[in-house]
Order: C-alpha cells, then structure tokens, then sequence
C-alpha cells in the first residue's frame, strides 16, 4: 500500500496538468526509498521501476504499458489500473506475504545511485537524438522560471566542484 505523502504529491501533479509519468514517479520515488531503507529488495533497477509504476496503477495513475512491453505486461497493467478504478478491494494476504517475502531476499543495490544512473543512461541510449533533444526542450519548457534558476545554480555548483 503506498504512503498517504505519495498519493497526496501524485495528485497534487496531477491537478498541476503533469501528465501520468510524472504522477507515477512518485510512486517510484517511494519503492526506490523502500529498497534503500531495507525494507525489501529488487533484482534489478528494472524491476524496482516496475514495482512502483505497478503500485501507481493500482492507485488510479491512468498509466498505459509503454510501447514496447510484452502482451503480459501490457494485459497486467489494463488490470492494474481496472484495479485501481475498483479502489475497495483488498489484496491477498497470502500473496502480499509471499511477495514481500521473496522481495526481502534480493539485493539492495538496484535503487544505488550508480545502479539508477547506469539505468537511465541506457534507457536515454534506445531514443533517438531527436527524441532526447525534443524531452530536454520540453523539461526545458515545463520546468518555470524558479526551477530553471535552481538546476542553473545546482549546474554551475557541479561544474565549480569537477573543475
């Protein structure tokens, strides 16, 4: 079940007009903390990702598979958000427990901040170079005049620290 902090962040994003992705991170954000806490495990980056974007279905985050998922992960995530429309229904004991008991067993390095950059590196290296310079213009655009300040501020910090 996720935390009532990251519901309210995800519909807070999600009256500001931030689209699903956005609203799902925050899910994300949460398994991340979780696994670096030692709450439980993940075997990898990929499936820490998952959990969370799974939760975030669950949640009501109207949040389709991405393009190039399986027919399984595209038929799991209709379920996930049909799931979270339905909101009343509780999970089984039986299988939460056994989830999180076999999450309690994997590694703790997945949600590493090495482990996290290599993962987005790779995940940037699929698009195309138009396709990272049209969601940087965008992130560009989106971000408002207090947020471009602060990430200019925390790129000149970064660059007076390496140099």
């Amino acid at each position: 079940m996720p935390e009532r902090e990251t519901i309210r962040r995800a519909q807070q994003d999600k009256r500001e007009g931030k689209s699903p992705s956005t609203q799902a991170g925050e899910f994300v954000r949460e398994e991340i903390h979780h696994i670096r806490e030692g709450k439980h495990g993940a075997t990898s980056t990929k499936q820490a990702i998952a959990i969370g974007l799974s939760k975030a279905r669950r949640a009501g985050v109207k949040l389709p598979a991405s393009k190039g998922s399986s027919a399984r992960t595209k038929a799991q995530a209709k379920r996930d958000v049909a799931k979270g429309r339905k909101r009343g229904t509780k999970p089984s004991t039986t299988r939460s427990r056994a989830t999180r008991k076999a999450l309690r067993s994997e590694g703790r390095s997945a949600a590493s901040p090495s482990a996290l950059a290599k993962h987005a590196r790779s995940s940037a290296r699929k698009h195309t170079a138009a396709e990272r310079s049209a969601a940087a213009k965008k992130a560009a655009r989106t971000k408002g005049a207090a947020g471009r300040s602060a990430a200019a501020k925390k790129g000149a910090r970064k660059r007076a620290r390496s140099g």
